[in-house]
């Protein structure tokens, strides 16, 4: 290769480096505009997701409101008369800590009312393990008969059908009154 063939060759290399450069900070500067436009997409996202659980969040206490204030007019549930009726009843003990939405309790009877807005099949499922921590945290009511059960405006077929089986009773809204769906009854 001659002087004059490598100077021309240098000349051509420094051109496409300087194209490749001239692209690669047309590129960075995208990546830049692209990153910032994901973090104003992730900003509405984050938005929009606290918006639809504030949504749910509204429509489970429309619903728990409901079911407590319907309880309170009138305390006999099952053929069974309450004494007081606990909304929301809290406790932490150890590492165990649940929230139950509404809790009758008399002389010799407590139930235990899950309440949501939609009641699905998997609702149900998981009574069992909030019946559980229940009576880790609320020893105090174990000689009392335990009932359980859940409240919805809209219940599914296959819950309330589970919920049956499982022994529990569901309270559904019905018009302005609460219509009762209910096992043979038996303590749980």
């Amino acid at each position: 290769m001659t002087d004059e063939e490598l100077k021309e060759f240098a000349f051509e290399l420094d051109k496409r480096i300087e194209k490749l450069r001239e692209s690669q900070e047309k590129t960075d500067e995208q990546i830049k505009e692209t990153s910032e436009q994901m973090k104003e997409t992730d900003r509405k996202l984050n938005k929009v997701a606290k918006l639809v659980g504030n949504i749910a969040n509204n429509q489970g206490d429309v619903a728990e409101e409901y079911f407590i204030n319907s309880l309170e007019d009138n305390m006999e549930l099952l053929g069974v008369h309450f004494d007081t009726l606990s909304a929301n009843l809290h406790r932490r003990k150890n590492n165990i800590e649940d929230e139950y939405d509404i809790v009758l309790v008399n002389g010799e009877n407590i139930a235990i009312i899950e309440v949501k807005y939609k009641v699905h099949e998997n609702d149900v499922k998981k009574l069992d393990k909030k019946i559980e921590t229940f009576k880790e945290l609320f020893p105090e009511y174990s000689h009392l008969n335990l009932y359980v059960g859940i409240a919805g405006f809209k219940v599914y077929y296959d819950a309330k059908e589970y919920a049956k089986e499982k022994g529990y009773f569901v309270l559904q809204r019905k018009g302005d009154m609460i219509e009762t769906y209910a096992p043979s009854l038996r303590a749980a």
